[in-house]
């Protein structure tokens, strides 16, 4: 996480990973008698994991975009100031 992330931000206190592995073993503890086999069940986790790196890949994408415009902003804004006085 970036240190100007918002602070409304306070339902992903946790990181994807700490949620992910959670979640995981919660339900690796409430399959044992599952009728899907285990290599089924490493297959998707292997495809969500994937998944994951692509949208935290895009998240960081989108975030770098926020602050760059964020910059630009204070900049036209500083501007502005100038051209006014």
């Amino acid at each position: 996480s970036t240190p100007n992330a918002p602070e409304d931000d306070a339902p992903n206190r946790y990181s994807r990973t700490e949620r992910t592995t959670f979640s995981r073993y919660s339900r690796d503890a409430n399959s044992s008698g599952s009728s899907l086999p285990s290599n089924t069940l490493e297959k998707r986790i292997e495809e969500l994991e994937r998944e994951l790196a692509k949208e935290r890949q895009e998240n960081a994408r989108l975030m770098k975009m926020a602050q760059d415009k964020e910059e630009l902003i204070g900049k036209l804004k500083e501007e502005i100031d100038l051209l006014n006085r």
